[in-house]
């Protein structure tokens, strides 16, 4: 089985996109305070529990509400989850739409369980990060951004695709691309010029491990408006999952049948 946890993603988009090309997906809800969905929900986090009524009971604000929701899914997933999961076959396709909270890919260990748990299932798992693309318009930001998306990677120890996201919004794309292929002393130059001086040896070293180095952090670009986008960001997707390369390759005979 195969599935992705997305944070954020357009999944609405996706589904539509799928349903184009007659392609089977099943899209998973995991936030407990959603409240409208544009596509068919076929597992819902809050059949089990749900934001407004843990505030209302616990007096909770929404983020300690979030946690506590997400708390409590880890403490059934051996339960609910398991249920859910053996209702879908070993060829499906589940996208998990996830929560945006930051704190619950980077350093909370409620999703990295919840990972270890659909590895346990044996579905072949990928993290999508999405980045909203003003973060590609200032150095400060874009570094923020790589630092924050390395740190859901290594958390969540997923073979992972990190996602510029709208980029339909973008009016000028030429800022864009110099964050799309960074050159790294460029970026240094410019992060040491909105930086004091005593932060050079910190840029250089954030430079280095995100961008430069092993090239960690690197954006696929996501236009909603174009099919070929969003056909090549699933394509990424897929080739991280090894979606497809169990199928039996199709061959066809072009020999000319012999007369009898």
């Amino acid at each position: 089985m195969h599935s992705l946890l997305l944070a954020l993603l357009a999944v609405a988009s996706l589904y539509r996109h799928c349903e184009t090309m007659q392609r089977s997906i099943h899209i998973v809800n995991l936030d407990p305070a959603a409240e409208n969905f544009d596509y068919p929900v076929a597992m819902d986090v809050r059949e089990l529990i749900n934001l407004d009524d843990v505030m209302e009971e616990l007096g909770l604000g929404p983020n300690g509400g979030l946690m506590y929701c997400m708390e409590h899914l880890e403490d059934n997933l051996d339960d609910w989850l398991t249920e859910e999961l053996d209702n879908y076959l070993d060829d499906d396709y589940l996208v998990f739409d996830c929560p945006g909270q930051i704190e619950l890919f980077s350093h909370v260990p409620v999703l990295r369980n919840f990972v270890e748990h659909l590895k346990r299932k044996n579905f072949n798992v990928c993290g999508v990060y999405l980045l909203d693309s003003q973060f590609m318009t200032d150095v400060t930001k874009f570094i923020s951004g790589c630092m924050a998306s390395l740190s859901a990677m290594i958390q969540l120890e997923l073979p992972h695709v990190n996602i510029l996201s709208k980029m339909d919004l973008v009016t000028n794309k030429r800022d864009v691309e110099d964050f799309l292929n960074p050159e790294p002393q460029f970026l240094l130059s410019e992060l040491n010029q909105c930086m004091a001086p005593q932060f050079a040896k910190l840029n250089k070293s954030l430079i280095e491990q995100g961008v430069d180095g092993f090239s960690m952090v690197s954006f696929v670009p996501l236009d909603l408006r174009k099919e070929s986008s969003i056909q090549y960001v699933l394509a990424q997707i897929d080739n991280c999952i090894q979606y497809g390369e169990d199928a039996d390759v199709k061959i066809k005979d072009f020999d000319p049948e012999d007369d009898d």
